[in-house]
């Protein structure tokens, strides 16, 4: 009997995503997942692991609301913004009618959650300059339900112009959610699109712990929204989403000394992205664009010579999909001159 007849058409034709983890490598340079080099320490009390956690833990909502400057019914936490993208799709978009649309290159979870939902995908690639093509958003807004749009985007690392953002959302009101996918916020926290909440019913945002507060691997991730988006994808979530120890541990990082902490971290980061861009610039035929998030795309002569040559000497970054590109996490400081020095020589 073969087992994979039994499965959805969509899901035996599926190219699942590839994340840095799947890709594998071998090394002690880890520059490819857009993870923290900052391994803080927490600790858990572990009681009432007998019993089933809360859905919403209130704890965890109220403290990470009082974070984002919103209210605690306008939050939902999830199993990282992957669920998060996964629950807008299941409870917004009807198999075989509806699309989601989102503009290349950016983040392929978007496709991926559509498509093993059995729901249609567009794509309206972004502008040269990396910006939203609005006319053609337009054009193509027929079925679709949720528009994604990523800020800072992934793996460009750009930000998406606001009056672009305020005008996709007046263009989709009444029919489509426009999704702001702010994982990277937090290295830019001025950029964030938080404050149109107030203004429009339609946006949803993205927000997770994986990325400036170091917690990629306790996988916690929020949805910002208005109250009604909420209490709607509130029906469709499992029912236990959230383990005991991961409200825990996050509720120590949205703490006051948490959050402390966090801030001193991004700065550093921040710090650490400014003196590889600038490392890089300098070399012939390299060129960096500009990032706001905890990496940097850059594009050199023969990006993948350059990729093996630093993967078998245990430097592990990551491919991109724009040709001649790679995409580097900023890691500490000893991880950027490592890596910087090797590239160095590589080009010499």
């Amino acid at each position: 009997m073969d087992i994979e007849k039994l499965a959805r058409k969509d899901v035996q034709a599926l190219t699942p995503y590839m994340s840095a983890r799947r890709l594998g490598g071998s090394g002690d340079v880890w520059l490819n997942a857009n993870e923290s080099p900052f391994n803080n320490e927490y600790t858990i009390n572990g009681a009432g692991l007998n019993r089933y956690s809360t859905c919403q833990p209130e704890e965890l909502i109220r403290a990470y609301a009082e974070y984002a400057g919103v209210r605690p019914e306008q939050v939902l936490t999830s199993r990282g913004a992957d669920e998060s993208i996964e629950l807008l799709v299941r409870t917004f978009c009807e198999t075989g009618e509806d699309s989601i649309l989102f503009c290349p290159p950016t983040y392929g979870m978007y496709s991926i959650s559509a498509e093993t939902a059995g729901v249609a995908r567009k794509t309206v690639p972004l502008t040269d300059e990396w910006q939203l093509n609005l006319p053609e958003i337009e054009k193509n807004l027929d079925t679709v339900k949720l528009v994604f749009v990523c800020s800072p985007n992934n793996p460009t690392g750009n930000l998406i112009d606001r009056n672009d953002i305020e005008a996709l959302l007046e263009m989709t009101a009444g029919r489509a959610l426009v999704v702001m996918d702010e994982a990277y916020i937090d290295f830019c926290p001025e950029a964030s699109t938080v404050d149109l909440l107030v203004r429009y019913p339609n946006l949803a945002i993205l927000r997770t712990l994986s990325k400036a507060f170091a917690l990629a691997g306790l996988r916690c991730g929020f949805t910002l929204a208005n109250q009604q988006i909420i209490q709607l994808m509130q029906k469709v979530i499992a029912p236990y989403p959230v383990p005991v120890p991961v409200t825990e541990i996050a509720c120590q990082a949205l703490n006051e000394a948490g959050l402390a902490r966090m801030k001193y971290q991004v700065l550093d980061l921040n710090a650490n992205r400014a003196y590889l861009q600038a490392g890089l610039s300098m070399l012939p035929g390299v060129e960096v664009f500009d990032g706001y998030g905890n990496y940097l795309l850059v594009k050199f002569p023969d990006a993948e010579l350059l990729f093996t040559a630093l993967w078998d000497n245990g430097i592990i970054l990551r491919r991109s999909p724009i040709e001649g590109c790679i995409r580097i996490s900023v890691g500490n400081r000893e991880e950027c001159e490592k890596t910087l020095t090797f590239i160095r020589q590589q080009l010499a």
